[in-house]
């Protein structure tokens, strides 16, 4: 339960840099407040989840609604935390886990409103990532960083040959990928990534919703790719095997 209130917490704080990082604000400075009437919000205001459900989604000096990100983005983290602590318990995978759910959440969500990848979640990703996979193992680093290199090197020929189908924060996105998954990890969420943007977009022409086109955030199923691998690449890579060598 603990944990589950942790990433509640982060969650909030994901929501802050979800907002400002993609216009190059500050993350610290100002403090939370208002985008509407801009009057500091205080800290029966920052609740997370419960703020927003007592407020009834509006500003409580304004009486603007509020976005329905705030405690999706709130409530996700603190699932995704609790989650990771189930699966790996007191190690760093469970560190790991959560810098990692923590990175790709500001992505997805940035990427998906702003067409965004920010870079200062990829520097903190890599600085994160690689010290807590070195303290895993020195082996698991080298690994890490050419798997990281290689999806990336991988991306960015998609994105030459594709000629604008992706972006480049794809491509640094890929490269994280690759430190957290390691070489197997990283083609179980490669495939899982194509596959979900595939079907999704897919769908959503048949809908009417996009033309042939139209540009779709690959960001969101890379982070869901990658979440996949993290919590059962293993697993996923396993049962493959066993098909092919009954």
């Amino acid at each position: 339960m603990l944990v589950f209130f942790l990433g509640l917490s982060v969650g909030s704080f994901l929501n802050v840099c979800i907002e400002r990082l993609p216009k190059g604000e500050s993350v610290i400075s100002p403090p939370s407040h208002c985008t509407a009437c801009g009057h500091r919000l205080g800290l029966l205001d920052l609740v997370p989840v419960l703020s927003y459900i007592y407020l009834k989604g509006r500003c409580r000096y304004c009486q603007t609604p509020f976005s329905l990100q705030y405690p999706v983005v709130e409530m996700v983290t603190g699932l995704l935390f609790a989650g990771a602590w189930a699966r790996f318990g007191y190690s760093w995978n469970v560190l790991l886990a959560w810098v990692l759910v923590s990175c790709l959440t500001v992505i997805t969500v940035a990427d998906l409103k702003h067409m965004v990848i920010p870079d200062k979640v990829i520097v903190f990703a890599v600085l994160a990532g690689g010290i807590l996979v070195y303290l895993d193992s020195w082996t698991r680093l080298k690994w890490g960083l050419a798997s990281g290199l290689g999806a990336a090197a991988f991306l960015a020929l998609v994105l030459v040959v594709s000629r604008g189908g992706m972006g480049w924060g794809d491509v640094k996105l890929a490269g994280i990928l690759g430190l957290f998954l390691g070489a197997s990890g990283t083609l179980v969420g490669l495939f899982v990534a194509f596959v979900s943007g595939a079907l999704v977009g897919l769908s959503l022409v048949v809908a009417g919703r996009k033309g042939a086109k139209d540009l779709i955030p690959f960001g969101p199923f890379l982070s869901l790719g990658g979440l996949v691998a993290f919590f059962w690449g293993q697993e996923i890579v396993d049962w493959y095997l066993k098909l092919l060598v009954p």
